[in-house]
């Protein structure tokens, strides 16, 4: 017969009191706070707490009480006010998620599977319902000494990484979620940190646009299907050329569209005022010629034939942007239609690619592409 639950219930005392220890050993935030008696022994008496209910809900086959959950959330508010990082936060579940996994390992004897069995299918949903209330918890004793923006900042990297306690939050944040999100992604190298602080500012003051950066990396969370001019106030903040993506997606599951949007800002030209949120539909030849290193190096070198000029990128360029429309394309130039047609008769000649056919709009605008959208 088994006897787990009673074995595990014996060594409650021991388990918690070494994964305080683990968690103080690995993580420094974590050891300072645990330096304080009084913030050493709430981190025991938790892990006593999380070990004895797991026991006897278990043993009863049944779920964590809101109860339960209060004292859960409740212990990540206060590991929230001591200043705790997120990064911190999410090491202390996975260290504690999987100190309760070795534990069961280590009591487990050869007639325990069916009572193993039904631990570990209890603390799937369990775990996830704690681990929510403790981020929860944690989100607001953060809001003690972080600043709303920081807060703003936070939210849209939660909910980009598809962590459902960042949607759960909203509403203290004063965010209203929308079904779907449109992920907007600006692409500028070398902004200082006061520009970069003022460009979430004022989307989120002027548009209750959650944003943040990523290195020099813009991302905003815009509600699908409505428009804003937020881009014109980023660029007017940044003043340099930046490119653009966007990409649509659910707000419970943002990560795959993120990483699109990102792709697209990638391959899109840089402009200092840019007219139009591209996304995959716009770039789709580029993106397929970023993913594969034998056409990029292809597209490189018809570009490089086409360096020696006279201005030949950009003459392409003008006249695919005036959909081929010589006299219009010429004007952009400030040049007469004649030289227009010289220079496609050169671009012709150099690549053996005819600008105005469907073959040579489908590679030379890519060419063009690439070459705009790195510099």
């Amino acid at each position: 017969m088994s006897d787990l639950l009673g074995l595990l219930r014996k060594r409650i005392s021991t388990n918690a009191k070494r994964v305080v220890e683990v968690c103080s050993n690995d993580l420094p935030d974590y050891a300072a706070a645990a330096a304080d008696p009084r913030e050493y022994a709430g981190m025991l008496d938790f892990a006593v707490f999380i070990r004895h209910r797991t026991i006897d809900l278990v043993a009863g086959n049944e779920p964590l009480t809101d109860e339960d959950l209060a004292v859960v959330a409740a212990t990540g508010e206060r590991r929230g006010e001591t200043g705790m990082s997120r990064t911190v936060l999410r090491r202390v579940l996975t260290v504690h998620a999987s100190a309760t996994l070795n534990e069961i390992q280590e009591a487990a004897g050869p007639h325990d599977l069916p009572v193993t069995m039904q631990m570990l299918g209890w603390l799937g949903p369990q775990g996830a319902a704690a681990q929510q209330a403790y981020t929860l918890g944690f989100l607001k004793g953060q809001q003690h000494f972080l600043p709303l923006i920081g807060q703003v900042r936070q939210f849209t990297e939660m909910v980009l990484a598809d962590e459902p306690a960042a949607l759960a939050n909203a509403r203290n944040l004063g965010i209203t979620v929308p079904d779907t999100y449109q992920v907007i992604v600006a692409r500028t190298p070398s902004v200082d940190p006061e520009t970069a602080d003022e460009v979430v500012h004022t989307v989120w003051h002027r548009y209750s646009v959650p944003a943040t950066w990523y290195g020099d990396e813009f991302v905003a969370l815009v509600a699908a299907g409505h428009p804003t001019s937020l881009i014109s106030d980023v660029a007017e903040i940044i003043a340099r050329p930046f490119s653009v993506g966007a990409a649509t997606g659910p707000a419970s599951a943002l990560a795959e569209a993120f990483a699109l949007a990102r792709r697209v800002s990638r391959v899109t030209r840089a402009e200092t005022q840019p007219d139009h949120l591209y996304t995959a539909v716009d770039v789709f030849m580029e993106l397929g010629a970023a993913e594969l290193p034998e056409i990029d190096r292809w597209l490189h070198d018809l570009a490089r034939r086409l360096a020696g000029g006279p201005d030949l990128l950009s003459t392409l360029d003008a006249y695919y942007r005036h959909d081929l429309n010589r006299s219009r394309a010429a004007a952009a130039l400030c040049i007469h239609p004649r030289s227009l047609d010289y220079r496609l008769q050169r671009v012709h000649e150099l690549t053996g690619v005819a600008p105005a056919t469907t073959h040579g709009i489908r590679i030379l605008s890519t060419v063009v592409s690439r070459v705009l959208a790195h510099g």
